[in-house]
């Protein structure tokens, strides 16, 4: 692994990068403040400026993964103006960060749901159904989706899009695109909606 460059002020920047990195080629089990200490060519002990312990930085690293996630899904609305066609940019969206990001987004559902995860993660978790249930709650009020509680229809889409996404990055599409396999969800989805 080439070290970065960095100065002071990204060194959090830096080591997280480095743990992302660390996450999908090897795994969450082998990310270790020390390791990364040496990976940024840093002293040992650099990291505990920014991260207190191990979990500390698993917690900053699943945020952070949250955040992006929520950037991805927020910008839908701006580059689709049919409810169809942000339903199908929102499965997309999702589907295409979780192949991506496959280990990264194991980590930020275990770190979610663990014991005592922080307000901020949570919230940063949450809202990414929150966008779901935004373009539901939208298209109702414009007469385009079916009277209901747009909460637990966009948990039955999340179950839909990750359900793909979880089929894909196992290799278990059978010969299938992830595109096709994701379009066709979501269709399904739409008409059950529409």
């Amino acid at each position: 692994m080439s070290m970065p460059s960095y100065h002071r002020e990204n060194l959090r920047e830096t080591l997280l990068e480095l743990a992302e990195t660390t996450v999908r080629t090897t795994g969450v089990e082998s990310l270790s403040l020390r390791q990364l200490a040496r990976d940024a060519g840093v002293s040992h002990g650099a990291p505990a400026r920014h991260f207190r312990d191990r979990q500390a930085l698993l917690d900053a690293l699943a945020f952070a993964g949250f955040e992006r996630l929520n950037h991805e899904l927020t910008d839908i609305p701006a580059v689709a103006t049919s409810f169809e066609a942000r339903f199908h940019a929102l499965a997309a969206a999702y589907v295409q960060f979780a192949v991506d990001n496959a280990a990264l987004l194991g980590l930020m559902y275990a770190v979610k749901h663990a014991e005592g995860a922080s307000e901020s993660l949570l919230a940063a978790g949450r809202s990414s159904m929150d966008s779901v249930v935004a373009i539901i709650a939208e298209a109702q009020a414009a007469g385009e989706v079916v009277d209901g509680d747009p909460a637990r229809f966009a948990l039955v889409v999340f179950a839909g899009v990750h359900g793909v996404a979880s089929l894909a990055t196992g290799g278990l599409l059978d010969g299938v695109t992830v595109e096709d396999a994701t379009a066709a969800t979501a269709e399904l989805l739409l008409r059950a909606l529409t």
